[in-house]
């Protein structure tokens, strides 16, 4: 099988396949009986390549008649000894960015520990509050000195409602 149809087999996207075909009752549990019977050869065709092989050349020499063939086959057999790789490089690479990673995770959870620990504050500050209606005016100035500055101006300029609030609650000088 080429590479190009193993890596197109290992991209199936099992999950969202019989959705996106809109399969239906037995289709379905027949793709599913296929999917599982997939995975066992693939698991199965990895414990069997991990194994180690082992060429009998003696059975060989007694079944054939041109025996000249296979002890080229066991020569060649001896003499292949297999590629290894510098992968190094490539583990420096993953250190570099997994340090990078657990430093950004660190400065996230930095950042979300002061978020909870302001949101906790915020938290005491509505639980101690006094309720709404025991409140008094100077109570919400002191809270909020820019409401009192607000009023203020708005007096001073002659207007006695907010923008906006007779849109939203209502004329209630006809009360």
């Amino acid at each position: 099988m080429s590479v190009a149809r193993k890596s197109a087999a290992l991209k199936i996207n099992w999950a969202s396949l019989q959705s996106q075909l809109g399969l239906k009752g037995s289709t379905v549990a027949s793709l599913q009986a296929f999917k599982k019977r997939n995975e066992d050869v693939r698991r199965k065709h990895l414990l069997l390549s991990e194994a180690p092989q082992a060429v009998n050349f003696a059975h060989y020499r007694s079944i054939l008649k041109n025996t000249a063939i296979v002890d080229q086959l066991e020569a060649e057999y001896k003499k292949f000894k297999p590629v290894t790789y510098n992968v190094s490089k490539e583990l420096e690479q993953i250190a570099k960015f997994e340090e990078v990673a657990v430093k950004n995770a660190v400065e996230t959870k930095v950042g979300v520990d002061k978020e909870l620990s302001a949101l906790k504050m915020t938290l005491e500050n509505i639980e101690s509050a006094r309720p709404f209606d025991e409140l008094t005016v100077d109570d919400v100035v002191k809270a909020r000195p820019d409401i009192d500055t607000r009023t203020a101006e708005m007096v001073s300029k002659g207007r006695w409602m907010p923008a906006g609030y007779k849109e939203r609650f209502g004329d209630l000088s006809l009360l």
